[in-house]
């Protein structure tokens, strides 16, 4: 937080007014003229002071906003990558969509989607083995179940020998399951590059968020450098206005002086010439008169 002191901004007049500039005595004044002096380059002192800090946290800010940009650069990047593995994940998962809509299709010219796959047909006949094995059977009943095996080894041996025949079926569901996993990794490298992304994206808010924080610091702190300055120029002005008055006053007492030794040499010259006159009628001069002819230039 900008440094907290009290400070009231008021004008010179404020400091001191014409009335007071003209009945205060001289002393008073230069007493007067002192105080603003002091307090000037103490007003001073602090506003360069608040202007130190206030450039401090505008640079801090300049700081934070770079690095603010600095993440939206990087996620920008990472987004335009996230765009690319994207494009090249669509495009392969329809690529498989296709592929694995054409082995459908070719399950269904070779109707290998009709009834059980050959594990199942598999497991069934050996459980069908199994209960013949196992179990005491009427002989009717177990002419029956012998029936139902060959049935099933016929359907298995029939499919079994569909699969074999067409190559590239497997073929096809092989590269099916390729270009898919193809496009998993591509997935995959959008979920990290989209997290990355995420991750600089909350660096950049933040950033910009603690550059606001500091924004606002230095904000204030320059209203308090405006403050101290305002009230630093106040108290100059005030100065020069009781310097002013000073010198006014200075000029009025030497013309008092002046008029003062007129005034003397006026006297001096009318008391020579009244004793010049005496000595002219005869009169005897002292010491001291025949001094002040001389000074007066009458000897």
């Amino acid at each position: 937080m900008a440094e907290q002191v009290e400070i009231t901004v008021s004008s010179a007049d404020e400091l001191i007014t014409d009335e007071e500039l003209q009945e205060k005595s001289k002393g008073q004044l230069i007493k007067k003229a002192g105080q603003f002096r002091d307090r000037r380059n103490e007003l001073n002192q602090l506003a360069s002071s608040r202007a130190s800090k206030r450039d401090d946290l505008n640079a801090k800010t300049r700081e934070k906003v770079d690095s603010a940009q600095e993440h939206r650069e990087i996620r920008d990047t990472l987004n335009d990558r996230v765009q690319a593995h994207k494009s090249v994940r669509n495009e392969l998962n329809a690529k498989a969509n296709e592929l694995f809509e054409k082995v459908e299709d070719m399950k269904a010219d070779l109707e290998l989607d009709e009834g059980k796959d050959l594990e199942e047909l598999k497991s069934e006949i050996e459980d069908l083995e199994f209960k013949q094995q196992t179990e005491v059977l009427s002989t009717e009943d177990e002419r029956e179940l012998i029936e139902k095996i060959e049935e099933k080894r016929e359907e298995y041996q029939s499919r079994k020998e569909k699969l074999d025949q067409n190559d590239d079926l497997e073929e096809f569901v092989d590269r099916a399951e390729e270009v898919r996993a193809e496009a998993s990794k591509h997935h995959e490298k959008v979920t990290e590059l989209a997290d990355r992304a995420q991750k600089h994206h909350n660096q950049m808010i933040e950033a910009y968020r603690e550059a606001d924080d500091v924004r606002d610091r230095a904000d204030e702190t320059h209203e308090e450098f405006v403050k101290a300055q305002e009230a630093a120029d106040a108290h100059h002005q005030a100065f020069v206005e009781v310097q002013k008055r000073l010198r006014e006053l200075d000029k009025k007492e030497e013309e008092q002086r002046k008029d003062q030794r007129e005034e003397k040499r006026q006297e001096a010259r009318e008391e020579a010439e009244e004793i010049y006159e005496r000595f002219k009628e005869g009169e005897t001069l002292d010491t001291e008169d025949l001094r002040k002819l001389q000074k007066s230039g009458h000897l």
